[in-house]
């Protein structure tokens, strides 16, 4: 784990700071700024909550798929453009009524088609072709990579590429180079925050972490979480950004680990924390539904001289 201010300095740690991790999901406000500075948003009208929904790991709520084919809509494009793989929406409720309508889960519900949506919009801007949008060699993946370097400092040749769940590029960084990034970004992208805030429900939705979290500090701390353990935070107004990584990938220890983590770092009140505690300190349950524990973090950072 990392806490890096945006001059790059490491200003707190536990284990090992450098230790290179793929960043999955948690780097898709970092994918979804080309659409702003590149012009997608504005050339084809993208409202914020279509924005917000390109850095989403959404549960495939109505409203996120409304979202996400408005956006395909916008640049001529349908369901079927999309490179991602079909799941059941995350969000209970919504895959029980998918279900019982008798349709079968389609692309749209995956929970990265937001940043594929957004991938193929900048296709769509720079006349690159859609298919094989996904693939490390297309223009848009070679888009993606650069901007990784940018706002990491690391050389491209220096970031490890490998295949993301939803079929995508994935970009291996050192934590803290990682949390250098997002230092800077919350500062920087302001379109893209703004719309975050505005929209937090679509980064992720009902009973998430990175929506609630985001809903309780009003917007000063916005965070995302990335598969196997993996999560980002950045508190602009601190100039700060924060990136772990649980070793074995587990989500269970992830969310308490990040709430831990802002609480000791005093990023977050004690109001906050406790309006977050089913996330922060989650009871466990046994098949009777009994409760049998509780997980608590440990917070034991090493901070930096000076």
């Amino acid at each position: 784990m990392a806490v890096v201010d945006s001059g790059g300095r490491v200003k707190a740690w536990a284990g090992d700071a450098g230790f290179p991790t793929f960043a999955r999901s948690s780097i898709k406000a970092i994918q979804a700024l080309p659409l702003v500075e590149d012009g997608v948003v504005d050339r084809f009208g993208v409202s914020d909550a279509e924005l917000a929904v390109c850095c989403a790991s959404h549960s495939g709520e109505p409203y996120h798929v409304e979202a996400v084919l408005g956006l395909l809509g916008k640049v001529g494009l349908g369901e079927d453009a999309l490179a991602c793989g079909p799941h059941a929406p995350w969000h209970a409720a919504s895959a029980r009524a998918l279900a019982e309508s008798g349709a079968a889960p389609g692309r749209v519900h995956n929970n990265c088609s937001g940043k594929h949506a957004g991938m193929l919009a900048l296709a769509r801007l720079h006349d690159w072709p859609t298919s094989g949008y996904h693939e490390a060699s297309h223009p848009v993946q070679r888009r993606m990579l650069a901007e990784v370097a940018r706002w990491t400092e690391i050389p491209e040749r220096e970031i490890e590429v490998g295949v993301d769940g939803c079929g995508v590029a994935t970009f291996a960084v050192p934590l803290a180079a990682l949390a250098g990034a997002f230092a800077r970004l919350g500062s920087a992208a302001q379109r893209i925050f703004a719309a975050i805030r505005r929209h937090p429900e679509y980064v992720a939705g009902t009973e998430r972490l990175c929506t609630d979290l985001i809903r309780a500090t009003g917007g000063r701390v916005v965070a995302k979480v990335g598969a196997e353990g993996v999560y980002v935070a950045t508190v602009p107004e601190e100039g700060v950004g924060i990136a772990l990584k649980v070793e074995d990938g587990a989500r269970r220890a992830v969310e308490p680990a990040l709430l831990g983590v802002l609480k000791d770092l005093g990023l977050i009140s004690a109001e906050e924390y406790a309006s977050l505690e089913r996330y922060a300190e989650p009871v466990l349950t046994n098949t009777r539904g009994e409760a049998v524990g509780v997980i608590r973090t440990v917070v034991s950072l090493e901070a930096a001289r000076g």
